[in-house]
């Protein structure tokens, strides 16, 4: 009975140990983006659209069907993670030297959507599943037969064998959209130059830290030495190798990647970065808001208008102008800017959800009728906004429309992900909400939807479970 106990025991020891390895390699291949804060601006989403057209195209994907979302995470870093989504980090674009190589770390990425990686992670895992549970049964047998020691070898080599497919599978899943990526860059007409300039900065980054170069084996990756060495000839016999980077394209990378390091970086590093002996526009542009950061509004604004001066009607210069001082406390001061930056980009919703916060917080009841205007047209662009939802949903408050506020609010934590709170708020709005309208409909669709994902996630307990009553979805309001 003992040493069937302990047969137990050391079986369920390796097989938990097996499934938190094989957990860790799903959690590096599929990274949850919730767990990161998502940067939302107009200029950046605006280059990753231009710069992504093309080689979404040759990957036989629909440009407008594919997003390209910017994460607030320092690491070098890029990553798909179900749905035709690329998410990219912070850390990659301030480490990319120029457009080409994100636009090769993209191309990469479309081959795990095109090669539908995501969906096929779980066939590495059951491939690795049955290995251990065929080497937990082999183990268990030897050990009732009474070789314990053995046993508990056939178990542990079956645990390693186990771990190696899967990252073998991996691995083939990497080298898969390495090869896809090349072959979308070369249909578009992009070199592959700076994506081999890129693998190398990542094999420097392991030289650095002293990854071992001899051997891939325990690896989710292929060794980016081994990646150049595989994709080099490609590229360099691609009709595109020699393709240079639009200079307009490039130059507007240049400007988003110096006001990321204004937004995003300590301004002490981003100063010393571009310093004020450098006077070119992407300096010029980080500093401005390095300044603003550091509460040094005169240098903020000097840098502004120097941008400014040179090109008036430049809409992202003008909502960094208004952005400023509307988190300086001059929400008043920041309209004019801001109005002509919506003037000058129309399609811009984020630019106008802006516009809206400024008019709402000056206060004046008069630009409440405008900043409805502005948020609608923003969230009829753009629905997936939760700041210009909440906007929207102060001005139905300040007007009474009491149920519509709950309806935006809804909206809001709906995209946000707080279920119970979108419940709460759809409810609010449903008894004040005509029969029959849109705004019934969509309430009612938010109300079910959320009560439903609360009911069947495992987490929510039971107490929380008994206030999910069951009453009809319906609007009361006359």
């Amino acid at each position: 009975m003992a040493e069937a106990s302990t047969m137990r025991r050391g079986a369920a020891a390796l097989l938990t140990r097996f499934l938190m390895l094989l957990g860790l390699s799903f959690a590096a291949l599929v990274q949850p983006a919730a767990a990161q804060s998502m940067l939302r601006d107009a200029e950046t989403e605006a280059l990753f659209r231009d710069m992504s057209r093309p080689i979404i195209a040759a990957a036989g994907l629909r440009p407008e069907n594919v997003q390209i979302v910017l994460l607030n995470d320092k690491s070098i870093n890029a990553f798909v993670a179900g749905g035709q989504i690329v998410y990219v980090h912070s850390g990659l674009v301030m480490a990319a030297d120029n457009a080409n190589e994100v636009q090769g770390v993209i191309a990469h990425e479309l081959g795990h959507i095109t090669g539908g990686h995501i969906i096929r992670s779980d066939e590495g895992g059951r491939m690795a599943m049955g290995i251990v549970l065929l080497s937990l049964l082999l183990g268990a047998a030897a050990m009732a037969a009474g070789g314990g020691e053995a046993g508990a070898g056939i178990m542990a080599a079956g645990q390693q064998a186990a771990m190696g497919k899967f990252l073998a599978f991996s691995r083939t899943q990497e080298s898969s959209a390495d090869a896809a990526g090349a072959k979308y860059l070369t249909e578009a007409g992009v070199s592959g130059k700076g994506s081999l300039s890129f693998f190398k900065k990542l094999q420097n980054m392991e030289f650095r830290y002293a990854v071992p170069q001899e051997d891939s084996y325990a690896r989710t990756h292929p060794l980016s030495g081994e990646r150049v060495a595989a994709l080099e000839q490609v590229y360099k016999t691609a009709s595109s190798w020699d393709s240079p980077t639009d200079a307009k394209l490039e130059a507007r990378f240049q400007r988003v990647k110096a006001k990321l390091s204004g937004f995003v970086d300590d301004p002490r590093q981003t100063l010393l970065r571009y310093p004020e002996s450098n006077k070119s526009v992407p300096a010029r542009y980080a500093r401005a808001y390095a300044w603003h950061k550091s509460a040094y509004p005169e240098k903020a604004n000097a840098e502004v208008d120097s941008l400014l001066k040179a090109e008036p009607k430049d809409p992202y210069f003008l909502e960094l102008k208004g952005q400023i001082l509307l988190e300086s406390g001059k929400p008043r001061e920041a309209l004019a800017s801001l109005r002509q930056a919506v003037a000058a980009a129309p399609e811009q919703p984020l630019i106008s959800a802006l516009l809206g916060h400024a008019l709402i917080a000056t206060e004046d009841k008069d630009n409440f009728a405008e900043a409805k205007q502005v948020l609608k047209s923003a969230i009829g662009r753009d629905n997936s906004n939760p700041f210009a939802w909440y906007q929207l949903g102060i001005v139905y408050d300040r007007e009474g429309d009491h149920a519509r506020a709950a309806l935006a609010t809804a909206e809001r934590y709906n995209l946000e992900g707080n279920r119970m709170m979108a419940l709460t708020s759809a409810r609010t709005a449903l008894g004040g909400i005509k029969s029959g309208t849109a705004d019934c409909l969509r309430a009612q669709d938010i109300a079910m939807a959320s009560r439903a994902a609360i009911a069947d996630d495992k987490k929510t307990s039971d107490k929380v479970r008994k206030r999910l009553d069951d009453r009809p979805m319906v609007c009361a309001g006359a």
